[in-house]
């Protein structure tokens, strides 16, 4: 039986660890996605509405096969500079891509990023010529960790998930024959993860253990198909967005990491309705530490590893608006 591992993160993948940090005055954060060594990656945008940094390297076909972190930002276009602080830190300890070593000559770390926009959400904004992003990275790189928060933490602190809040989220599985696969999300989407006029999560099904309040739809529960429920009902252009990492410790080539990716998408539609909208910037990684070999056809493996993914993603959309919710209501 498959089941969560002992943490139930994305740090239940052995090799990858995650730090936040926040700026409560602006209401805003970054989350950092660390590799302990370079790792396979790939990303999948279904959203309209897109903030990215990187994501052409991570197409099949170019040079650059590996990366060594990735950030996932509030703060629109800006927090795409929280990138800029995450590189510098990894550059100063000699991390990064080089065809060769040459004397005086610094390597380049592959960080690619995502941002989610809450530049609305009250926080203080006023920062003229010095948004605190590349700030931000530099102290989410320092506080990386096995263990980190959920809900209103990192880059999850001033997101809303509809008329709800947002936050961050996480979850991990482990099958029955050792692997492991995580995922980690920031949850600032236009539609709901609740079902309407109920308590109860779109992700319900695929929850474990009661890991977000173990709500079930009443019996004979129905929903027009024009009800959505608690979603922002009058949204603005590029306000709305989850982006999300998957990591697995299953050793995946770029094709092969661009197909999971695809695959993972369904993740979001499990977890928020409606979702990939215009609006929407939902942009998905997915990094591979390559440590356990596929032992099936690899079709069937990748089909395999494609839905435990998309269905670990959902749990993590649901945690993370969950542990959001439960700081709120205290």
């Amino acid at each position: 039986m498959s089941r969560p591992g002992p943490r139930n993160l994305i740090t239940d993948v052995d090799g990858i660890q995650v730090g936040n940090a926040e700026d409560f005055e602006a209401l805003t954060g970054t989350t950092v996605i660390l590799a302990d060594e370079p790792v396979t990656a790939a990303c999948a945008v279904a959203g309209g509405g897109p903030g990215t940094r990187e994501t052409d390297l991570l197409r099949a076909d170019t040079m650059v096969e590996q990366v060594d972190a990735v950030v996932l930002s509030g703060g629109s276009a800006y927090g795409l500079a929280a990138a800029d602080g995450v590189c510098a830190r990894l550059g100063a300890m000699g991390r990064g891509y080089g065809l060769k070593d040459l004397p005086g000559v610094p390597k380049t770390p592959i960080v690619p990023s995502a941002i989610l926009y809450d530049l609305a959400n009250g926080g203080k904004k006023d920062w003229g010529q010095n948004p605190p992003y590349r700030q931000l990275g530099e102290e989410a790189f320092e506080n990386h960790n096995k263990h980190f928060g959920l809900g209103n933490v990192g880059c999850g602190i001033g997101a809303n998930a509809g008329a709800h809040a947002g936050g961050l989220g996480s979850a991990s599985l482990i099958t029955n024959d050792g692997i492991t696969i995580g995922a980690v999300a920031g949850v600032n989407c236009f539609g709901s993860v609740f079902m309407p006029n109920t308590t109860c999560f779109w992700a319900w099904p695929f929850e474990i253990g009661g890991e977000f309040g173990g709500h079930r739809p009443p019996e004979d529960y129905e929903c027009d198909p024009e009800e959505w429920g608690d979603a922002k009902m009058n949204p603005q252009p590029g306000q709305n967005t989850t982006i999300a990492c998957i990591a697995t410790d299953v050793d995946l080539n770029p094709a092969q990491a661009h197909r999971v990716a695809q695959m993972a998408l369904s993740g979001f539609s499990r977890a928020i309705r409606p979702v990939f909208a215009p609006f929407d910037g939902d942009a998905l990684f997915v990094i591979s530490t390559g440590k356990v070999k596929l032992e099936e056809p690899t079709p069937i493996a990748l089909t395999r590893i494609g839905e435990l993914a998309a269905s670990t993603l959902a749990r993590a959309i649901a945690r993370g608006v969950y542990e959001a919710d439960q700081k709120v209501t205290a």
